[in-house]
């Protein structure tokens, strides 16, 4: 039982990694794919911004749906069409038409987020949801490890196109694996689902208004990073892409066990909060670092800190609402802070590549996401200490 509950979990983080290789492909060969269709900074960043808009849009009727229907259906179809779709990325020539792939593609992998968080916490007992969270997120750092160092390596005898092709065949590979083997959890909250006319008073509930906001901070920061590294480094910095891509690897090789740790140590002291402002501060201080930074030293110290805690508060954040309202409202919850969560990438993405091409620099954009950290810090606003969708403790 528990070698087939490993395993389950092992093939669930697997897959939805799958997903992480096509958005983690664009960011590191933005520059390239910029020059071979012939794109502008404004261009590249809404090709990479078009699959979070539409993942954002999509995360509350897919939350809602994945707590009524079996979520390992909406999970495994979600991830068989991205990787089908990162085939079609790969022999797309024209702006409009990539635009098109990526808002398609956020559709469909918007079906395999909450079904899969909701897929793993069923592998975990009550106390805890914060790790196995944090777990399920570190596989999509850990694949993008392998992509930055094997990527650009790749790309010499096979050209972007052609990484894109083999990314989406090893995630068709994966799926298949999952879908012969992995178990569908032990469905607990089967029967006790909330009505969908309680939806809106439970999203008004000031434990999902306060987590919703630093989701919306908390991606907005992610993604300007990971989207936009690989351009700082390689037209502002001077460096090579293979340079780029180390940088990346190595961004991603402290990230994935961060989630996994800052999980383990929420659910350990019970402050879940307490790391999710430490995370922010050393965040906009990293980001200011990176901004002054002049040497290729410095901008690996700074890329590593900022990796470090960038996303060690996901498994908090996700699990925080889902432990005061309960589990039967889980996808509803998740699907609704990770809206606002995309919501706040979308706009980060779309406004550095902006301000990129206006102002000639990253400074500007870095100096967005800074005051955006710095806001939540000062502030320190406290999720109030009650529970359940009514307000009453469980």
């Amino acid at each position: 039982m528990i070698v087939r509950r490993g395993v389950t979990v092992a093939l669930i983080v697997v897959c939805q990694s799958s997903q992480a290789l096509v958005t983690g492909g664009i960011a590191l060969f933005l520059p390239l794919i910029r020059q071979d269709v012939g794109l502008s900074f404004a261009q590249g960043g809404a090709v990479a911004a078009a699959s979070t808009f539409t993942y954002a849009l999509m995360q509350i009727p897919v939350g809602v749906l994945a707590d009524r229907v079996d979520p390992r259906v909406l999970f495994l179809t979600g991830l068989l069409g991205v990787n089908v779709l990162a085939c079609g990325f790969a022999v797309i020539d024209s702006f409009g038409w990539l635009v098109v792939n990526q808002a398609v593609s956020g559709v469909l992998r918007s079906l395999a987020f909450a079904p899969g968080l909701i897929l793993v916490s069923r592998e975990f007992s009550s106390g805890k949801q914060a790790t196995a969270m944090g777990l399920y997120v570190a596989g999509g750092f850990s694949s993008s490890i392998v992509l930055n160092v094997v990527g650009p390596l790749l790309v010499g005898p096979l050209g972007w196109r052609g990484v894109f092709a083999v990314c989406a065949g090893l995630g068709v590979v994966a799926l298949v694996g999952y879908w012969l083997v992995g178990g569908a959890g032990r469905a607990r909250d089967v029967g006790r689902r909330l009505p969908l006319r309680e939806l809106p008073r439970l999203w008004r509930h000031p434990v999902v208004v306060v987590t919703s906001v630093i989701q919306f901070v908390r991606l907005a920061a992610t993604h300007g990073v990971v989207m936009w590294l690989p351009s700082f480094v390689v037209v502002e910095k001077g460096y090579s892409i293979q340079t780029a891509g180390v940088l990346v690897a190595v961004a991603a090789a402290l990230t994935a066990p961060s989630n996994i740790i800052g999980g383990y140590v929420a659910d350990r002291t019970g402050r879940p909060l307490a790391v999710v402002g430490v995370s922010l501060t050393v965040v906009a201080a990293s980001l200011a670092g990176l901004m002054l930074a002049e040497s290729l030293p410095v901008i690996v110290a700074m890329v590593a800190v900022n990796a470090v805690v960038i996303q060690v508060y996901f498994g908090p954040l996700f699990a925080i609402p889902i432990q005061h309202l309960g589990r039967e409202v889980a996808g509803a919850v998740s699907g609704f802070g990770n809206f606002w969560a995309n919501l706040g990438g979308f706009a980060a993405v779309w406004t550095l590549g902006a301000l990129r091409d206006a102002t000639g620099t990253f400074d500007a954009g870095f100096l967005v996401l800074i005051g955006l950290c710095a806001v939540l810090v000062v502030r320190r606003i406290p999720v109030p200490a009650e529970s359940g969708v009514s307000g009453r403790s469980r």
